[in-house]
């Protein structure tokens, strides 16, 4: 069935989804038709700022002309092979990678989930094949408010209802303590821990920024241990919070990054984790693969994402603009706002609950042309694209400013 755009309504796409599609998801009732940069237009013509850039995975900006040019020029080529065979994007794309985050080797996936459950599947087998834990006694620990993705195994050490009721029975190895915890996390190591798992800081859960020396200290408690360090940098990485990697904030190497949305440039899927031989090695032939991971295609907007990252100009337009967000947002504690929590364009705001939730805040916002996302009952999230200017984010601002304000009235 072919639709003519102009001759539906917003409501008209809308219902159509009610009726078709799986009730998976709750969007703000906005039928977004194009986009460009830092700002989406809906069928209607209504232009929005995107303060969410679908999770960071857009952290470069709608149809940035390098990452298009990147995936036209090579869909006029080859987008598939499957890892059966060697493509020429696939090297070149590994490599760069490898480069950005000092490593010396990859394992290309397609979604962040995979990249996730890639990296339990490679620390549970250097945990037996190098550490010796004992067979099928690997332990993972990871931290409470964690947001991995939603696949069985990874929901099984999820806190969140939501993501677990009905969907038992969950997979077992994974000890879960509190957040922030450096102390927490040594009383959970045993013998048969292979490795810790942690977001550097927590997106779904709200922007939870852990104390500065959380992550030195849980660098400082595996390596003591022989514990793998495992960094799920997919919401907070290539950028976001500015610098390449969240862990660069603080001085750490972890030693397996996971990598996601931001490295597709928000055209393909792409994720991967990177580590060095001596742990990602250990996977011989057969045992971890996809069918799409490492396409010609998701690997040429990859290494073009890279070439983008290797300026630092976009960490850097993260790292100062996000000083002035944070800023702009802190003058609303009190008046509406709970608390802020930020790093570089990324930005946990705590709405006051007596005043409204946090989907009432972004329906709200998308009225003012805003959109954004809320979490956790009463916290929205504001993670704008990096090519962001300043007169945007004071529009963005200056409408929750108003918003507020309208609900105290």
């Amino acid at each position: 069935m072919t639709i003519d755009a102009g001759s539906v309504t917003s409501r008209g796409f809308i219902d159509l989804e009610d009726e078709h599609l799986a009730h998976t998801y709750s969007p703000l009732p906005v039928v977004v038709a194009s986009a460009e940069g830092a700002w989406v237009t809906d069928v209607n013509g209504r232009r929005y700022l995107d303060c969410l850039a679908a999770y960071s995975a857009v952290n470069f900006g709608h149809r940035h002309p390098v990452l298009v040019e990147a995936a036209k020029k090579q869909l006029d080529r080859v987008t598939l092979t499957s890892r059966a065979f060697h493509n020429d994007q696939l090297g070149p794309f590994v490599t760069a990678l490898a480069r950005l985050a000092r490593k010396d080797m990859v394992i290309p996936m397609n979604t962040g989930a995979e990249a996730v459950e890639s990296g339990i599947k490679l620390a549970r087998a250097w945990g037996y094949r190098v550490k010796g834990a004992a067979a099928n006694r690997a332990n993972i620990v990871v931290a409470n408010g964690n947001f991995h993705g939603r696949t069985t195994t990874i929901i099984s050490f999820s806190d969140d209802p939501a993501a677990t009721a009905d969907f038992g029975p969950f997979t077992p190895g994974f000890r879960s303590v509190p957040y922030g915890d450096a102390a927490a996390i040594e009383a959970a190591i045993d013998e048969n821990t292979v490795a810790v798992l942690l977001e550097p800081i927590q997106g779904e859960a709200g922007i939870l920024v852990p104390p500065a020396d959380y992550l030195p200290a849980v660098r400082e408690i595996t390596t003591r241990n022989n514990v793998l360090f495992i960094a799920d940098e997919i919401q907070s990485g290539l950028g976001r919070t500015g610098a390449t990697f969240q862990c660069d904030n603080v001085g750490v190497v972890p030693d397996l990054y996971l990598l996601g949305k931001a490295l597709g440039g928000g055209i393909v899927p792409v994720s991967a984790v990177v580590g060095n031989a001596d742990i990602v090695g250990v996977l011989h032939s057969g045992e971890h693969g996809s069918t799409f991971g490492g396409n010609p295609l998701a690997a040429a907007v990859g290494l073009a994402v890279i070439s983008l990252l290797e300026t630092g100009e976009y960490q850097q337009r993260s790292r100062e603009l996000g000083l002035r967000l944070q800023a702009s947002l802190e003058r609303l504690v009190g008046r509406g706002v709970v608390a802020v929590r930020s790093a570089g364009l990324w930005a946990g705001v705590d709405i006051d609950p007596a005043l409204a939730t946090g989907r009432r805040v972004c329906e709200l916002l998308m009225e003012r042309g805003v959109l954004a996302k809320d979490t956790h009952g009463s916290t929205i999230r504001l993670a704008p694209p990096l090519v962001v200017t300043v007169d945007d984010l004071d529009f963005a601002v200056a409408q929750l400013e108003a918003v507020l304000e309208d609900l105290r009235a």
